[in-house]
């Protein structure tokens, strides 16, 4: 009779596996499910991350993609914006690493938050042709212009840097980025399409587009004035469950509890605020830190907000 494996033998085959790793072998949850599609997201990714980017600095986009056909099946994408440029130390991490980004502990609405979209185009390329990103990044306080050539390293999750050097020409003016992926794809109208409904949907933006047959299209900037900026907000007790709950608890930074739900969430007042600690059984000046797991599931808004009287004092806030 052959011997069976103890648990020693498949603890020696049991090891951590990086998130860049965990996508390369599922590139399809990412977005990139067949060409047509891979293709449309290296341009949607950049393009919001050139919007995004204008928008927060306060600048009028203008943004020029441009896409070349290499071969029946591979095309070469750029991307180039006039925002405020990326400070060299950020930009291998801003394209070669995944779930890196400023927007991902901002309650606040905007295009991406994740910090997957433009490194995922970088692990597609790699993936597909094995051509590094290109990256241009000028910033105004900066004489000349970074250049990298990069991948992303899935077993760390790092950027592997091939090639850096600064350079005096002015690829994107005064202040910008501009990046370019090799990738492999099928091209269709439909890269047009979205981008003739982002220029409708953003009327603040110029977007100049070159197809892969030479075609030069502009979508004219129809407003000079940019939106209003976003305003963070809050949490909502109704959006709470129990984990989250109980991080907040122990990171804030409140002496009491009635300062805690009054202080972190939205539209919670005085008065709603000890109507949840009554209902709650838990008195106010209660620290948040000390609340065990019994005490935080009394606070959990199924069993306090749904009140009508926690309703009422919800809506008056």
């Amino acid at each position: 009779m052959s011997e069976h494996k103890k648990a020693e033998d498949f603890a020696k085959e049991q090891k951590e596996i990086s998130v860049s790793e965990f996508f390369e072998k599922n590139k399809h949850l990412l977005g990139f499910d067949n060409p047509t599609k891979s293709l449309l997201m290296a341009v949607k990714e950049a393009v919001d991350n050139s919007l995004d980017a204008a928008e927060e600095a306060g600048i009028l986009p203008d943004i020029t993609v441009k896409i070349k056909q290499v071969d029946e099946n591979t095309y070469i994408v750029s991307v180039a914006d006039n925002g405020p440029g990326i400070v060299r130390e950020n930009v291998p991490r801003v394209f070669g690493k995944l779930l890196y980004g400023s927007k991902f502990h901002r309650l606040l609405q905007g295009r991406g938050q994740q910090g997957i979209g433009i490194s995922s185009v970088t692990l597609y390329a790699q993936l597909t042709t094995g051509v590094p990103t290109k990256v241009w990044s000028k910033v105004e306080s900066k004489k000349k212009t970074y250049y990298c050539e990069l991948h992303l390293n899935t077993a760390k999750n790092e950027p592997d840097v091939i090639k850096e050097e600064e350079i005096d020409k002015e690829v994107v003016g005064e202040h910008g980025v501009k990046v370019e992926m090799e990738i492999h794809g099928r091209y269709r109208k439909t890269v047009e399409d979205y981008l003739k409904q982002t220029s409708i949907s953003n009327p603040f933006a110029k977007i100049a587009y070159t197809s892969p047959d030479g075609t030069k299209t502009v979508f004219p900037r129809s407003l000079n004035d940019l939106p209003k900026p976003p305003k963070r907000m809050k949490p909502h007790p109704h959006g709470m469950e129990f984990g989250i709950l109980q991080r907040l608890l122990q990171n804030t930074s409140s002496r009491t509890l009635l300062s805690f739900l009054t202080n972190e969430f939205s539209s919670v007042g005085s008065q709603s605020g000890k109507e949840i600690c009554k209902l709650a059984k838990i008195p106010e000046d209660t620290k948040p830190q000390e609340l065990d797991r019994i005490a935080i599931e009394k606070l959990i808004p199924r069993r306090t907000a749904c009140h009508p009287s926690v309703q009422r004092n919800l809506r008056k806030a």
